[in-house]
């Protein structure tokens, strides 16, 4: 079977995400999860002879835990899974086999408490009235959740600022585009301040700016008192990197890795690319001065500067050497970059063992 990074407890059930546990209860547990969708009318089919194809396993024995507060990525290809997963958390779908338990509620026998505890936004929202206004809509959600008239308004009026879709309040849903809809989703999954928040690809839709106040809104949720947990699943992985905490991979339904975006790159990709520039030292000079001090370099003149690219391992000691070195020399270091794996770098090796192994 292919390697697989869990620096999580859900591992063992027993170990630590890192050298110092964090102190945070957790707010979801996801314990051994899978699902199975049957082939419909099989029996049917194999009565009359029919070719069928095989059961899908959506998921595959997954486990990890997110903590309160905690803003946890969920990242994968198209049909990894990640859609089926965060709705047996939001109670929408059944697993087949395992537990999630949300602020220690099961999802199967206490779905009516779980639902009480979660706030789902997905991409693909369908369960607007297209005839009703956006904000006739969400006092009909929310008196569906218990709010009273005042209570709902109140609350509708801010998450209607919070989002800045005010001037949309009396516009109906089926008149707004892609990216309205999409924040409406977002401020009817807050109407009761859940504590866990379930964030389906939530800026899919959305135009730069409006992408960016998501992000910043869903970063200061994390921080309010108390702290709302969020899991959210992107293919944009700039996104995910930006907000998470930490991140799973998941691939054909089972989960690969759990760690931070920075261990996960780190990890994956032990080495990196480092280029600087300097000035006020020539490029023979430059040489004769770093020939000895690492294998690989690659030293050129850049107009009136030189540039030196090197391979290192990370967090070694050699680029401080180098420009240690440069600086007795009396060059000026004008600017240095580094060049590490992505996200993207690593869910692509994963989808490669992952394809060498069906393979075999």
């Amino acid at each position: 079977m292919a390697s697989t990074i869990i620096r999580d407890k859900s591992e063992s059930r027993g170990g630590s995400f890192d050298a110092k546990p964090s102190s945070r209860s957790v707010a979801v547990s996801i314990n051994r999860l899978s699902k199975t969708y049957p082939i419909p009318l099989a029996r049917l089919k194999q009565f009359f002879r029919r070719k069928t194809k095989q059961p899908v396993e959506a998921l595959l024995d997954v486990s990890f835990d997110v903590r309160e507060g905690e803003i946890f990525g969920l990242i994968g290809r198209n049909g990894a899974g990640k859609t089926t997963l965060t709705k047996i958390v939001a109670t929408l779908v059944q697993p087949t086999s395992g537990t999630v338990m949300v602020k220690g509620y099961d999802s199967v026998r206490e779905d009516e408490r779980v639902r009480a505890q979660v706030g789902l936004a997905t991409a693909e929202e369908r369960s607007f009235y297209w005839r009703l206004t956006a904000e006739q809509n969400l006092l009909f959600f929310a008196r569906l959740y218990g709010l009273d008239e005042r209570q709902a308004r109140q609350r509708i009026s801010g998450l209607l600022e919070r989002f800045e879709i005010e001037d949309l309040r009396r516009r109906r849903f089926a008149e707004m585009s892609t990216g309205n809809r999409q924040r409406l989703a977002m401020a009817r999954a807050m109407l009761t301040r859940p504590p866990v928040l379930l964030l389906d690809e939530p800026t899919r839709s959305l135009d730069p700016l409006a992408a960016a106040r998501a992000r910043h809104l869903i970063g200061s949720l994390a921080k309010e008192d108390p702290p709302v947990t969020v899991l959210l699943t992107s293919h944009n992985l700039a996104e995910v990197e930006e907000l998470c905490e930490r991140v799973a991979i998941i691939s054909r339904g089972q989960i690969r890795a759990v760690d931070t975006p920075e261990n996960l790159r780190a990890l994956h990709t032990p080495t990196e690319r480092v280029r600087l520039i300097a000035k006020e030292i020539s490029e023979a000079d430059t040489m004769k001065l770093l020939s000895e001090k690492l294998d690989g370099l690659e030293i050129k003149a850049v107009g009136s500067a030189v540039s030196v690219s090197f391979t290192r391992k990370i967090q070694d000691n050699r680029l401080d050497e180098i420009i240690g070195t440069l600086r007795d020399a009396g060059a000026r270091i004008v600017s240095f970059n580094v060049e590490r794996a992505t996200l993207l770098d690593v869910m692509e090796s994963y989808e490669r063992e992952d394809e060498t192994e069906v393979k075999a």
